[in-house]
C-alpha cells in the first residue's frame, strides 16, 4: 500500500459534468488539490499553461513517456497524448493534500489500478448519450469531425463504468455535486 496520500478520480465521457463536479470539488473541500495533466493539445479558449494542463510538444511527451515521467498516459484523441506526471503527484502530497484528477476513463482506470485502495474511482455517468451529445455539440468548441470522434470514443467509455468503484449519475448537475462531496469528504476521512 502507498504511505503517501490519497487520490480522488474523476472518469467520465466528455461532456458529462466531470470537471464541473471537480470544480465545485476544489472550492468545497480545502485539503483536495487539482492534478495538473500534461497534453499535446493546443489550449482552448482561456486556458491557462501550468493552471489547466501542462501544453507541451508531442516529441516533449514521448521524450518524456521513454524517460518514464508518467504514472499513466493515453494517446486520447489520435495524435493527441494526455498524462499525469510522476512529479505532480508527489509536489501535492508533499503539501499534504489529496490529489484530485480530471481524467479521461481508461487514464481513470490506470491510476485506480496503480493506486488501488489508496485511490477513489468515481465514474460521472450522463443521463444518456444523447444528452451527451447534445452538451457536446452546444459547447461549440469543436469541428464535425472531432465531435464524431467525441461521440464514438463516448459511447464506448460507457461500457467501462462498472469497473470504477462508484457510479455516480449525473442527471441534476447539483444533486450529483452534492453526492460527490459527500462521497469525498467520506473517503478522505477513512484511515
Amino acid at each position: 500500500m502507498n504511505t503517501n496520500g490519497k487520490l480522488i478520480i474523476f472518469s467520465a465521457p466528455s461532456g458529462a459534468g466531470k470537471t464541473t463536479i471537480v470544480q465545485h470539488l476544489l472550492t468545497k473541500i480545502p485539503e483536495l488539490e487539482f492534478s495538473i495533466s500534461a497534453t499535446t493539445r493546443k489550449p482552448r479558449g482561456d486556458e491557462q499553461n501550468g493552471k489547466d494542463y501542462y501544453f507541451i510538444s508531442k516529441q516533449e511527451f514521448l521524450h518524456r513517456i521513454a524517460r518514464k515521467q508518467f504514472v499513466e498516459f493515453e494517446e486520447v484523441y489520435t495524435g493527441t497524448f494526455y498524462g499525469t506526471l510522476r512529479t505532480e503527484i508527489e509536489r501535492i502530497w508533499q503539501k499534504g493534500k489529496t490529489v484530485i484528477f480530471d481524467i479521461d476513463v481508461e487514464g481513470g482506470l490506470h491510476l485506480k489500478r496503480k493506486y488501488d485502495g489508496d485511490a477513489l474511482a468515481i465514474f460521472v455517468q450522463p443521463p444518456s448519450l444523447e444528452v451527451l451529445i447534445e452538451r457536446l455539440t452546444g459547447r461549440g468548441t469543436d469541428s464535425a469531425e472531432k465531435l464524431k470522434e467525441r461521440f464514438i470514443k463516448a459511447e464506448k467509455e460507457l461500457n467501462y463504468a462498472p469497473q470504477f468503484d462508484i457510479i455516480l449519475k449525473n442527471h441534476d448537475l447539483q444533486t450529483a455535486c452534492d453526492e460527490a462531496e459527500a462521497l469525498v469528504r467520506n473517503f478522505i476521512a477513512q484511515d
